[in-house]
C-alpha cells in the first residue's frame, strides 16, 4: 500500500506534446531579465496562495530573477484579472486563475473583457478532485446504489451546495443530468456550512474535497460513494471513480492555471510553460502539494481548449436549468 501511495502522489501528469516542444522558445531572448509579478486574485492563505508561491519560488531559482506574488482579491477574481489584462504583454505580469475562471462569463454581467480571448493561456498546473459524499444513514454504498435510490425517490435527495450558481450547484446539476435523476438543491453560504446537515442526514449528498472528507469518512460521519475524477486518488485508493461505476467522464475538480495578457509573445509563453513542465516533476513540489493534488503542465493550446470546454459545459447547464446568477446569495 505504501508503494502504491508513493507512486500515486501525482495522480495525473500531462506532459507537453511534441509539437509544442518543437516550437521551442526562439524569440524569448533573455527573458526574464527583471522581476516578474504573479498576481493571485484571491486572499492569502488559500490553496492558490500556497501553490502559487511554490511555482514562484521555483521559477526564481530557475532563472535568477524574482517572481513576486501580488494579491489582488475580490469580485470573483475580476479585480486581479482587470489589473493584469491592462498590463504590457511582455511576460512580466502573470495571473493565476482557479476553476471559477470558467464561470466568469455567467457570473459577472457586462464583463469588459473576454476571460479566454483577452489572455494567453500558459498552462493548466493542477487539479484537486473531490468525492461525492452522502449522509451516513443513506442506504447506499456506491454510485450504482445511489443512482437507484435517487431514481426511486425523485426530489428526495437534498444536494447541498455553496449557493445558487456555485460550482457545487452546477456539479450537482451535471450529476443529476448524467444519472437521469431529480435532486432538491439546498443552498448554503459556503461549502462547509452544509457538512453538519450532511452528517445529520438533513441533506443527503454534496461534493467534498479529499482533505476535508478524509477524517469524516474514516470516522463514519459521511460515506464516500465515488471519486469525481478520471483516476482514483492515493488518499482514498479503495474508492472507485464515477467512470468506473458507470458514469463516464464525470469530473468535479478545482484547478489552478497560469495566464498572461493577450499578445504576450508565444516564445515567452512557451518558455514559461516548458519551465513549469520541469518544475512540476520535482519531488519536493509534489511532496509539498500532497497526494490530493494532480500536477499538470499542459501546452497553451491544451489549456485554452480545456477552459473553453469547461465554460461551454457550464453555459449549457445554466441554460438548460434556467439558473439566474442574480439570485446568488
Amino acid at each position: 500500500m505504501k508503494s502504491f501511495i508513493k507512486a500515486a502522489c501525482i495522480t495525473a501528469l500531462a506532459l507537453p506534446c511534441a509539437a509544442a516542444l518543437a516550437q521551442g522558445v526562439q524569440g524569448a531572448g533573455d527573458y526574464p531579465n527583471k522581476p516578474v509579478t504573479m498576481v493571485i486574485p484571491f486572499s492569502p492563505g488559500a490553496a492558490t496562495d500556497i501553490e502559487g508561491r511554490i511555482y514562484a519560488g521555483k521559477l526564481t531559482e530557475s532563472w535568477g530573477q524574482p517572481f513576486v506574488v501580488d494579491f489582488k482579491p475580490g469580485a470573483n477574481m475580476t479585480i486581479g484579472m482587470s489589473a493584469v489584462v491592462k498590463q504590457k504583454p511582455d511576460g512580466y505580469t502573470l495571473l493565476y486563475v482557479s476553476a471559477s475562471y470558467s464561470l466568469l462569463p455567467l457570473q459577472v454581467k457586462d464583463l469588459p473583457y473576454d476571460p479566454i480571448r483577452n489572455f494567453e493561456q500558459v498552462s493548466l498546473l493542477s487539479k484537486r478532485s473531490a468525492i461525492i459524499a452522502v449522509a451516513p444513514m443513506l442506504p447506499v454504498k456506491n454510485v450504482q446504489e445511489f443512482i437507484a435510490y435517487a431514481k426511486a425517490h425523485p426530489g428526495e435527495v437534498n444536494f447541498a451546495t455553496a449557493g445558487n450558481g456555485s460550482i457545487q450547484h452546477l456539479t450537482g446539476l451535471w450529476l443529476q443530468s448524467a444519472i437521469d435523476a431529480k435532486f432538491t438543491f439546498v443552498h448554503f453560504k459556503a461549502a462547509g456550512s452544509g457538512y453538519p446537515d450532511l452528517m445529520a442526514g438533513r441533506v443527503q449528498a454534496t461534493p467534498m474535497t479529499f482533505q476535508t472528507s478524509l477524517p469524516l469518512v474514516k470516522s463514519g460521519k459521511v460515506k464516500a460513494i465515488g471519486v469525481a475524477s478520471l483516476q482514483r486518488n492515493a488518499l482514498m485508493p479503495d474508492v472507485p471513480t464515477f467512470t468506473e461505476q458507470g458514469v463516464p467522464d464525470f469530473e468535479y475538480s478545482s484547478w489552478l492555471g497560469l495566464l498572461a495578457p493577450e499578445k504576450t509573445p508565444a516564445a515567452i509563453v512557451n518558455k514559461l510553460q516548458q519551465e513549469l513542465a520541469k518544475i512540476i516533476k520535482l519531488p519536493d513540489v509534489a511532496g509539498k502539494l500532497g497526494a490530493e493534488t494532480a500536477l499538470y503542465a499542459t501546452t497553451p493550446a491544451e489549456f485554452k481548449r480545456y477552459a473553453q470546454n469547461e465554460t461551454a459545459r457550464w453555459v449549457k447547464l445554466v441554460k438548460e436549468n434556467n439558473i439566474k446568477f442574480d439570485d446568488t446569495q
